[in-house]
């Protein structure tokens, strides 16, 4: 049977599968309709940056997904992974996501991104479920791709003092890749069958909740 510690693992994934489930699932503009907030000074951007990523379960989930599947799956198969090799991916992802929003709050916009963000919880929550191994200059720029219109879908919306937004964006993002990471070192064990099924759980909500976005977000594209 399961231990303690490996039976709150997969409750507490449940519980985050139920929670992705919600209507409250999108929270950032062209999800929900409702915009954030934004203070003109530079502490209340810097918070507000540092929250957007955490008030938009689609991007909370997507920056966990990242480093829990980089984790799990990037670092050599055998051996003691390394915080630079599982580290490569969630680098990759951050530093895109920063080029999407720089790009964003230039006014500039690409075509899809909602039903891209939502593509991307589906692809990254397989990946998740899977373990599915990839080298890492192709799970590099796969992630990047999809950080690419995370971060455009924030650009537009941040305000106030932009640089303190993008830092706190940037900041926030590297915790969430963080809090992943160490998830997926957790459950990277192969010799214990209930850690394999955790991961399976988290990445299944991450899809579902990839297909739930999908079809409003193409809809509303079309």
């Amino acid at each position: 049977m399961f231990s303690t510690q490996t039976r709150r693992t997969i409750m507490a994934t449940a519980g985050a599968a139920i929670a992705l489930a919600s209507p409250m699932a999108m929270a950032h503009l062209g999800a929900d309709g409702a915009p954030h907030i934004h203070d003109d000074q530079i502490l209340g951007s810097l918070i507000d940056g540092a929250l957007h990523p955490l008030t938009g379960l689609d991007h909370l989930a997507a920056m966990v997904s990242v480093g829990a599947w980089s984790a799990l799956s990037l670092a050599p198969a055998g051996r003691k992974p390394d915080i630079k090799t599982i580290a490569r991916a969630p680098a990759a992802f951050a530093g895109t996501l920063l080029v999407g929003a720089l790009a964003g709050l230039a006014g500039i916009t690409l075509p899809g991104v909602e039903p891209m963000i939502a593509a991307s919880l589906l692809v990254l929550g397989l990946l998740l479920a899977t373990r599915l191994q990839l080298g890492q200059s192709a799970g590099s720029a796969l992630v990047a791709m999809f950080a690419l219109f995370h971060g455009l879908a924030h650009g537009a919306e941040l305000g106030g003092h932009a640089a303190a937004a993008l830092t706190g964006m940037v900041a926030s993002t590297a915790l969430l890749h963080g809090i992943g990471m160490a998830a997926g070192l957790v459950l990277r064990d192969e010799g214990h069958r209930s850690k394999r099924w955790a991961s399976r759980l988290a990445g299944g909500a991450v899809t579902m909740l990839g297909l739930s976005m999908l079809t409003p977000a193409i809809a509303a594209a079309i």
